[in-house]
């Protein structure tokens, strides 16, 4: 599979300063994306005044903790502490499961990491642009911190932004408790967290068995669908793998199609899976999306909300619908009965009021 290069995700460009080294040699790589980009630039930034959701109070909450994620970055990596612990691959695989939930995680995988996992090359910063990743690890933990569904269905007002800002913070401070401990016992380890990541964190969870990748680009789990964020730490101690669990969601997504309806930004493709490698992918427009973020000042989330799967399905159910055509039917009626297009909630929340 082809890697992902970090330089060209939006989050990447909107994060260098103008005429930087960085920005120099990204546009004269790619001048296509100038115009576009510098479009994007003389918006407002999410959370500012400006954008349509501004409040001068409730908006500096998800700022607040943004800057916190950003202080800690940093101790995503550091110095083996000791001479490595024997400890036998299941004994490690129960015990790091064990304390990924006990210290926040609400699910937990493990995967043989593979070369597509990695980033090719970084961008986030102008410090670490164009760096080549090398240095890999053998195997990744990877977990999922589940999103409030109050907050997710107000999407995409600023509740919705101060969730998924709290689930980065949450997965970044569950990743720093297993990298330091993992390095504590003489293990090398790295936290992947929001702003420093080295890792595909989706990729990573589909193939440690947390869920499958749906037709809106992320995650969607068993048990919260897409209401999740992610973290991953990898690390050179020898764990036992949980494997994918495909459970039906490419065939659900062809037939739902309702993140691609909602979309502001007509953001996700209402098309079959594109074939990129030989890999089957849904294609995802991260311009359209990204652009919607900055006109409405949080980071949307209607996708979060709108899939089926958000909003809570019956396990059985999930377990017969794997090539069950009817079964998905069933559910999307259910769901359609009950929720309407979506369950969007527009009146505040109290701790808003």
């Amino acid at each position: 599979m082809k890697k992902i290069d970090e330089r060209d995700t939006m989050f990447a460009r909107m994060a260098w300063s103008k005429n930087s080294d960085a920005y120099n040699d990204y546009y004269r790589r790619n001048p296509e994306k100038l115009s576009f980009d510098e479009e994007l630039r003389s918006l407002p930034n999410l959370s500012e005044e400006g954008t349509a959701t501004y409040d001068p109070i409730d908006s500096r909450i998800a700022d607040s903790l943004f800057r916190f994620i950003a202080d800690i970055r940093p101790f995503a990596e550091g110095e083996v502490v000791r001479e490595p612990q024997e400890i036998d691959p299941e004994t490690a695989t129960r015990r790091i499961k064990e304390i990924a939930k006990h210290f926040g995680a609400d699910l937990v995988g493990i995967t043989e990491i593979k070369d597509h996992h990695y980033y090719s090359h970084r961008g986030r910063t102008e410090e670490s642009y164009g760096h080549k990743i090398t240095k890999k690890h053998r195997f990744a933990i990877a977990f999922a911190i589940e999103m409030d569904k109050e907050f997710i269905n107000r999407a995409p007002q600023v509740e919705q932004t101060i969730e998924t800002t709290r689930g980065y913070l949450k997965a970044g401070i569950t990743g720093m408790v297993l990298s330091y401990f993992l390095r504590e016992i003489g293990y090398e380890a790295r936290n992947h967290m929001d702003g420093n990541y080295l890792v595909v964190a989706p990729l990573v969870a589909q193939d440690a068995g947390l869920g499958e990748i749906g037709r809106l680009g992320i995650l969607i789990t068993k048990k919260y669908g897409p209401r999740v964020r992610l973290g991953v730490v990898t690390t050179d101690l020898e764990l036992i793998s949980d494997g994918e669990k495909r459970f039906g969601i490419e065939e659900f997504c062809e037939i739902c199609n309702k993140c691609s309806k909602t979309c502001p930004g007509r953001a996700v493709s209402s098309d079959i899976i594109d074939e990129v490698d030989g890999v089957k992918r849904w294609k995802i427009e991260q311009e359209k999306c990204y652009r919607i973020w900055r006109s409405i000042g949080t980071d949307c989330g209607v996708c979060l909300s709108t899939c089926p799967f958000s909003q809570g399905i019956d396990i059985e159910k999930i377990d017969k619908m794997k090539d069950n055509h009817n079964m998905i039917l069933e559910i999307l009626k259910e769901h359609e009965e009950k929720y309407g297009v979506r369950n969007y909630v527009k009146e505040k929340l109290d701790i808003l009021k």
